[in-house]
């Protein structure tokens, strides 16, 4: 069973105010959606969103949101009079995916990082005629083809700390081989003992979680 990011009784309050915030940044204003999406997580606004902090997710309107991300990125917010907001492939982009980072857990930058990003949801528009479960299988089907094809959690963290899998092993006390398993993905890492979790996450200086790796469910 799928672990959901908050209640379910923000979810319809979320689902409308990201639909509205993206139609407005990229129907009205004429922002690209990958790139009014990577805004969003680099604001940190997306953060306030994944963990139901109820003044980002039901108090402010999706226009009054998509004007702090503008504002936290530096960017000059354009005045529309009486902006006139459509329920169309927009706004169904910021709903379902609202309802798909509910739904799976995950970040907003998991989605950025393993490809499902709006070029790729909008590509499937014809899916907002069906059940919501069409596309979280979909979805889910895109981020494991891409997660297959990006180097695991542990190797990026190790790498940027300029580490081999050698002195990862000599410092953490997990051995090389487990370690060589762990990043080539034959062995699962989310599977892997408390105690090697800790010795790695310590020997890189990091938090046990940004090693894992993300599962999904259907």
């Amino acid at each position: 069973m799928a672990t959901h990011a908050y209640q379910k009784f923000y979810l319809n309050d979320a689902q409308h105010n990201l639909g509205v915030m993206f139609d407005y940044s990229v129907r009205i204003l004429n922002y690209d959606a990958d790139k009014f999406f990577l805004y969003f997580i680099q604001s940190q606004i997306a953060q306030k969103f994944e963990h139901a902090n109820p003044k980002y997710i039901a108090g402010l309107s999706g226009i009054e949101l998509c004007e702090r991300v503008l504002s936290k990125m530096g960017e000059q917010i354009p005045f529309t009079d009486n902006a006139l907001i459509q329920e169309g492939k927009e706004f169904w982009l910021g709903w379902i995916m609202a309802y798909y980072q509910w739904y799976s857990g995950l970040r907003f930058s998991d989605l950025q990082e393993y490809g499902l990003i709006p070029s790729q949801i909008l590509q499937r528009y014809i899916l907002h005629e069906a059940d919501v479960s069409k596309f979280v299988t979909v979805a889910n089907k895109i981020i494991e083809a891409n997660k297959e094809a990006t180097p695991t959690r542990l190797q990026k963290i190790r790498k940027s700390r300029g580490m081999t899998q050698q002195e990862l092993a000599d410092l953490s006390g997990v051995s090389l081989r487990m370690i060589q398993l762990y990043e080539q993905r034959q062995n699962d890492i989310n599977q892997a003992s408390a105690r090697a979790i800790t010795s790695l996450s310590r020997a890189l200086c990091c938090n046990f979680y940004e090693i894992m790796e993300i599962e999904l469910e259907e």
